[in-house]
């Protein structure tokens, strides 16, 4: 367990955590789905993870993170939610462009230069898409968020996170406003057309289920809105 990962013992582990690994069994499927890449290939993987302690592995239950496992996941998105921000805020490239590049980063970083940036960036809590940095111990906040999508009438949310794996979808979250910190208001919402009208920034957008999709919030208390 000494020994520095392969890029793709990472790519599993990071993704079977995002996929709910660190609480419980995540299926081979699921994991396919989430890496593009065969089942069966994922089954072998996964019998190699488990030999090597990283996850527990049983075919009906799944995979799921070992406390190695889950240290070693928590690791690489650390440096991959950092080189996203140092992207943005440093470089200057669009919160669109990032995510590739920092796939490829995220397994060359050295201890010392994920220490770096995340000093030179002021030991952020958040990347360019507002996702939650783990700390440099291994721990990541928790909280409750709900899609953007399950908002009704006459509710207002607080844009918390964006899915950062769809560069068109972002260039159009931002060309409307939807970002990370941004309160939106739900003005209308019409079933029969699954179609949004929601207020942002001071103007009305409409948008359907598929056009919120990867937005996250938490809801605003009606007094607070009311307020602002």
């Amino acid at each position: 367990m000494a020994e520095q990962p392969s890029q793709a013992v990472q790519d599993y582990l990071k993704a079977i955590h995002h996929l709910g690994g660190a609480a419980g069994g995540v299926l081979p499927h699921q994991i396919a789905a989430a890496l593009r890449v065969k089942a069966p290939s994922v089954t072998g993987m996964l019998k190699r993870l488990a030999d090597a302690g990283w996850v527990s592995y049983a075919p009906k239950d799944g995979a799921a993170l070992t406390p190695a496992g889950r240290a070693e996941a928590l690791r690489v998105i650390r440096r991959h939610r950092l080189v996203e921000l140092f992207l943005t805020q440093v470089l200057k490239l669009d919160w669109s462009e990032v995510d590739a590049e920092a796939e490829a980063l995220e397994h060359a970083i050295s201890p010392r230069l994920e220490q770096a940036i995340a000093a030179h960036l002021g030991e952020p809590l958040e990347d360019p898409h507002g996702h939650l940095i783990p700390s440099s111990t291994g721990e990541l906040r928790h909280r409750e968020l709900r899609r953007l999508s399950e908002f009704r009438d006459g509710e207002t949310a607080v844009i918390r996170e964006a899915q950062d794996d769809n560069p068109a979808r972002l260039r159009h979250w931002q060309a409307h406003g939807l970002t990370p910190g941004a309160v939106v208001h739900v003005r209308h919402y019409q079933p029969l057309d699954d179609l949004f009208e929601v207020e942002v920034g001071g103007r009305l957008v409409r948008l359907g289920s598929e056009g919120l999709a990867g937005l996250r919030g938490e809801l605003v208390p009606a007094t607070d809105s009311a307020g602002g």
